[in-house]
């Protein structure tokens, strides 16, 4: 009972916010010690069969419930709009431990990419003067940002010991900035268009800021309607996508089929078979290039737009800011000394303001990526990237960002249907030891001291094959 006790106590001076400075309704306490390591928990229960759950159910008996959110039942806007506002009004009346409580506070997020991006773009839209740093804990099929981050691709466990050992490592860990990107898909006002182009589209949960709204940019006046998203990882569009959307939709019909992962990985390459991803495009129509769906350009200076060549063996684009893709691997890889100073490329770094623009061929090509060395067709480095979509190409199209798939409903008599990428800004996360992830601002990176703003004017290197 003792170390009961004692295990208590320390959990509450780590980790333990009072429940009055989470709900206003509650009455104030007297508060005689500071929690070092303050945090607030989302998690999906929906994610990693039944993980979700019982780790939810774990997090309640360590910590206060009124820390812990099940993402199915909270939208966190709400439930951080609600702290952030409650503390700001005690701080203004004196509350030095809520002023403490905002200083030291630390997000995690439990679930797949999708979810952990759900979490990123609150934060990035609640535009805080100081946001909390956000940790990853893996729980979906792909977990390329935890695994980017060092956290692994496999939950940790989602019992006592293994979670207050992961609590642990959250207070240790090292704060690190990425880059967050914004997508935006132009089009004409609805009303001169076909309704099926504007036709409800099946967005995960975690794209709900993917939305529909009035576009003013004078570059643009004829495509006035815009759908805006953003996305930390990747942006991918093609064949890669297609498969995905087909892995998703047969688990969401039969969620109960997919609670084995490695089962889950013989569906998806049996998919990828059946949609052309690893047969030629002779035995499946749809399996169009990217060049015959579209006009790539990237920037080189602000304003300059110049063409991209897409080799017209390329089915599947990645933009890729976070050096994992399809559940660890790297698809842009390290060039070499010789090809960085032929090719003038630089390392690729999560806070650059710089993207990797990366192709494939088909699922034989990605395969490449498991051997060593072993990466895709490197298009460009870039700051801003724009698709033009041909009239009447295609009447839809199969995209990602940040491992969530969703079929795009196009206009097919409008030749103005655009997707463009810029740069949105940074969030702060919490990275390991084990992080695969580079920042500019660690290591040797005297070559690479500029600020976001310089780097916005920076030379963008575009390369064919």
């Amino acid at each position: 009972m003792a170390d009961g006790n004692a295990e208590t106590e320390f959990l509450q001076k780590q980790f333990y916010i009072p429940s009055y400075l989470l709900d206003r309704e509650l009455p104030t306490a007297i508060i005689t010690s500071v929690p070092s390591c303050p945090v607030i928990f989302f998690i999906n229960t929906k994610s990693g069969g039944q993980l979700g759950a019982s780790l939810l159910l774990t997090c309640c008996q360590i910590v206060n419930p009124l820390q812990v959110f099940d993402l199915g039942q909270d939208a966190p806007e709400k439930i951080l709009c609600k702290v952030y506002g409650n503390l700001e009004r005690l701080i203004s009346n004196g509350d030095n431990v809520a002023a403490e409580i905002k200083k030291r506070l630390r997000l995690i997020v439990a679930g797949g990419d999708g979810t952990a991006s759900w979490l990123f773009g609150v934060i990035s839209d609640l535009k805080l003067a100081n946001p909390p740093p956000i940790a990853t804990i893996p729980l979906g099929t792909g977990n390329n940002i935890p695994f980017s981050l060092g956290w692994g691709k496999r939950n940790p466990g989602t019992d006592r010991q293994s979670v207050i050992s992961f609590l642990d490592e959250v207070c240790s860990e090292r704060e690190m900035k990425i880059d967050s990107w914004e997508i935006v898909m132009s089009m004409r006002d609805p009303k001169v268009l076909p309704c099926d182009a504007f036709a409800p589209v099946d967005l995960p949960q975690s794209l709900g800021a993917l939305r529909l709204v009035p576009k003013t940019d004078s570059d643009n006046m004829d495509n006035n309607f815009a759908f805006r998203g953003a996305f930390w990882n990747y942006f991918s569009m093609g064949m890669d996508a297609q498969v995905s959307y087909a892995f998703h939709s047969e688990r969401k019909l039969h969620p109960e089929k997919f609670k084995n992962q490695h089962l889950n990985q013989r569906r998806y390459v049996k998919l990828g078979c059946t949609q052309g991803w690893f047969c030629a495009s002779l035995f499946h129509p749809e399996s169009r290039n990217i060049a015959q769906l579209a006009k790539v350009k990237i920037m080189k200076n602000p304003g300059q737009w110049e063409k991209l060549h897409i080799p017209h063996s390329i089915r599947s684009v990645v933009c890729l800011n976070l050096p994992s893709f399809s559940g660890g691997l790297n698809p842009w890889g390290t060039p070499d000394n010789k090809k960085q100073r032929e090719r003038d490329l630089t390392a690729p770094y999560v806070d650059d303001g710089l993207l990797e623009v990366v192709g494939f061929k088909d699922g034989w090509h990605g395969l490449v990526l498991l051997t060593p060395k072993g990466h895709g067709t490197r298009l460009a480095q870039a700051h801003r990237v724009k698709f033009k979509f041909h009239k009447g190409a295609v009447n839809h199209a199969y995209m990602r960002l940040d491992g969530e798939p969703w079929k795009q409903p196009l206009p097919e008599d409008d030749g103005k249907v655009v997707v463009e990428i810029s740069h949105l800004g940074q969030i702060k996360v919490l990275a390991t030891e084990n992080c695969i992830a580079r920042s500019i601002h660690s290591g040797s990176t005297s070559h690479l001291t500029e600020s976001i703003d310089e780097l916005s004017e920076s030379t963008t290197i575009s390369i064919n094959s």
